[in-house]
């Protein structure tokens, strides 16, 4: 994958070792969900002095802005005329870079329950457990799994030459490569594999069913030319079967467009790029009022049935919920306020404007003019 294919991540990332056994993470809050409007929620938080970890059940932040469509263009972003998922998510992570928030990327909250202190017991399926005052789950549509192949017997396979997700793609070098998709992560990671380089494939073979690509149109436009270079081989059709020997994976059985006919293509490993689909896992059990697969809130604080606990995002409803982007910033702000409430008990909060206010530039660790004062 290209160098700009994923974000860099600048903050804090929890090592992939499982947490097991170790004490909770004490934080005021916990965000569900690193997509554009947890990141903002990481932002308003800060402004108020709360500090937050974050949780994603995907390997890298941006949800599903970089997951889906990180090239193609968003026109309704106040004040931007245009920019593409992950310009929108390099923007927020350097807008958050002064909180210093940690990520747990790759695992979801898997259980939550309230202490007697009335703090929230939070535990992932990495076994990382958090204690926090607060709780705002800004999951988007639910938690991402990716589409499986639906060929049996080929799950037999999973994580050992069948995989839905790259973590490290020097496993990959040298060896003949299928890759199955049409969209922006199977292109990413045929031009990837297709380049000279330490990470390069021995053979690498792309199979859609359509000849029309859902991808970036430059990615595209260069997967074509390395096709004509000889260095990718592009089929139009399907994995419909597959061969193993040894208990091994061997080779992969395509089916034509026109269900025709049957080319054997011999492999070391196959890789399946066919999008991700949202469920609410286990958010569906915490108690929390759902409507229409979507969490209940007010929309003073943005706060669910359970006090202490918000939603922002795709995954709250409340009457005229429109699900866009903007909408959720707005839905971030407000539920900090709320959030601040649990946070500082005993604590006024004043609203202080980040053009004025001397307090909000020293957490922001910018300059404050000479003329500016705090604003009431």
């Amino acid at each position: 994958m290209s160098t700009h294919s994923r974000p860099p991540l600048n903050r804090t990332e929890t090592p992939d070792a499982d947490q097991v056994g170790a004490e909770p993470i004490q934080t005021d809050a916990v965000i569900i969900g690193a997509g554009p409007v947890g990141l903002f929620q990481v932002f308003e938080l800060g402004l108020l002095e709360i500090k937050a970890h974050v949780v994603d059940s995907l390997p890298h932040i941006g949800g599903q802005c970089m997951e889906l469509y990180p090239d193609k263009p968003i026109y309704d972003i106040p004040a931007v005329p245009v920019v593409s998922g992950r310009e929108l998510t390099e923007s927020l992570l350097k807008q958050i870079e002064p909180f210093h928030s940690t990520f747990h990327l790759g695992q979801t909250v898997s259980a939550l329950q309230r202490q007697d202190d009335g703090r929230f017991l939070l535990e992932t399926s990495r076994g990382t457990r958090f204690l926090t005052r607060t709780v705002i789950i800004a999951a988007g549509v639910g938690a991402f799994e990716p589409r499986r192949m639906r060929v049996e017997g080929l799950s037999d396979f999973e994580n050992t030459q069948l995989f839905y997700r790259v973590r490290d793609p020097g496993a990959f070098a040298g060896k003949r490569l299928v890759i199955a998709g049409g969209g922006d992560s199977a292109l990413d990671w045929a031009l990837n594999f297709a380049r000279d380089g330490t990470h390069s494939a021995d053979s690498l073979v792309l199979v859609h069913r359509r000849h029309e690509f859902r991808a970036a149109p430059a990615n595209a436009a260069r997967m074509h030319e390395l096709v004509a270079e000889g260095r990718i081989r592009l089929i139009t059709g399907q994995v419909t079967g597959f061969e193993q020997a040894g208990g091994r994976l061997v080779a992969a059985q395509l089916t034509g467009a026109d269900d025709q006919v049957v080319t054997r293509v011999p492999l070391d490993a196959l890789l399946v790029f066919f999008g991700l689909t949202p469920r609410l896992g286990p958010i569906a059990d915490w108690g929390l009022e759902l409507e229409k697969r979507a969490i209940a809130v007010d929309t003073e604080r943005f706060e669910t049935n359970v006090a202490g606990v918000f939603a922002v995002g795709d995954i709250s409803i409340y009457p005229g919920k429109k699900k866009l982007i903007l909408s959720g910033f707005h839905e971030a702000a407000l539920a900090a306020f709320g959030a601040a409430r649990y946070v500082f008990p005993n604590k006024p909060i004043h609203l202080q404007y980040t053009t004025t206010s001397t307090r909000v530039h020293k957490i922001l660790g910018v300059d404050t003019p000479a003329q500016a004062g705090t604003a009431p």
